[in-house]
């Protein structure tokens, strides 16, 4: 079963896009924001992208997608859209762009071409770990590596957590960032525990948890990850 990820603000928008695919036989996952697309596309395989663009940072998540996923990737957007918005999408990676107001049918027919250009040989991008300092994140395993040490195994927020830390390196990340980042299921995770989890965290990837070299707290703003970070990838040739 194909596996198409839908990235839509609307609510009842995206439940309708995602009820109408699944009535096609294909396998959809429902989302509302970039970090929970990075997170899928970390440990899934997807098929093709749906993206709901109204901004400028929407366009640079196409641009950041592209250089994640070989998925074709189709641009959701409104029915006022300029030329020049349009080639701005395809220019960052999109495989095409689909404007309001459109026929499920025609969704429909335009993910069948993207799966059916999709169907030849090509290069695939496997992520493999994250290296920063003298640890190694596993993704398949949820495992991180030390030199010397035991292999220490994260839960899922704290996998979650990391791996939000590891996508923006020595960028500060609000709170509210970090949770959503963390959440699973809604309510999982709240706000006056995300202190625990990070303390928890530290515990587990700092040389010295009392005075964190890693993660580091942002007054007033929140957490920064000061570290350099290496992305290990293996490519394959996918039939």
């Amino acid at each position: 079963m194909k596996h198409v990820i839908v990235l839509e603000s609307d609510r009842a928008a995206r439940a309708d896009i995602a009820d109408f695919l699944s009535s096609q036989s294909v396998r959809t996952t429902r989302i509302d924001d970039g970090q929970h697309l990075r997170r899928i596309l970390a440990r899934e395989i997807v098929d093709v992208v749906l993206i709901e663009v109204k901004s400028n940072e929407d366009i640079e998540l196409v641009r950041e997608v592209a250089t994640l996923t070989d998925a074709p990737i189709l641009i959701l957007s409104g029915n006022l859209v300029a030329e020049d918005e349009k080639v701005r999408g395809l220019e960052a990676g999109a495989n095409d762009y689909i404007c309001r107001p459109f026929g499920y049918r025609e969704l429909s027919a335009r993910v069948a071409v993207a799966l059916r250009e999709r169907t030849g040989p090509r290069i695939e991008r496997v992520r493999r770990s994250y290296k920063f300092g003298d640890n190694e994140l596993s993704v398949q395993q949820r495992t991180v590596t030390r030199s010397g040490l035991e292999d220490v195994k994260l839960t899922t927020a704290e996998f979650n957590l990391l791996t939000a830390f590891l996508s923006t390196p020595r960028q500060a990340l609000t709170r509210e960032q970090l949770l959503a980042a963390s959440r699973i299921h809604s309510g999982e995770i709240v706000d006056r525990s995300l202190d625990a989890l990070i303390l928890r965290l530290r515990r587990k990837i700092e040389k010295d948890p009392a005075n964190p070299q890693l993660i580091k707290t942002q007054r007033g703003s929140g957490y920064l990850f000061d570290c350099d970070v290496k992305v290990e990838e293996r490519l394959r040739l996918k039939r």
